[in-house]
């Protein structure tokens, strides 16, 4: 007896996904961590697509994202891979380290106490 794949499946190969690593994912989620406990921030949203993955970040659940960080490997040569795009599409900061990227977003963390 021979086994048949089903004729719906499309042929080829299956589009690669992008996707956040277990170390990208430990940075973004040390920042997130740090924003919720100053209640900041309250949700998050991730996204694997076929050309970048995004790590979104929300005020409120139903809200549009405050902050988006990208991940997009084409662009590894060229500006950095790695770029945190405001509310507004505005790219605060590109770069090919993910840290040093998110320096943006830490320094509203930063208070001063009187």
């Amino acid at each position: 007896m021979t086994i048949q794949p089903p004729s719906h499946f499309p042929k080829g190969p299956v589009p690669d996904q992008v996707a956040f690593d277990r170390r990208e994912l430990g940075i973004i989620l040390s920042v997130y961590g740090r924003m919720v406990a100053a209640g900041e921030w309250r949700d998050y949203g991730i996204s694997c697509l076929s050309d970048l993955a995004v790590f979104s970040v929300f005020r409120r659940t139903a809200e549009n994202p405050l902050y988006r960080i990208e991940k997009r490997p084409k662009l590894r040569n060229r500006q950095g891979m790695y770029s945190v795009v405001g509310m507004d599409g505005q790219i605060l900061k590109r770069g090919s380290d993910l840290k040093t990227v998110l320096r943006p977003l830490e320094r509203k963390l930063i208070r001063v106490v009187e």
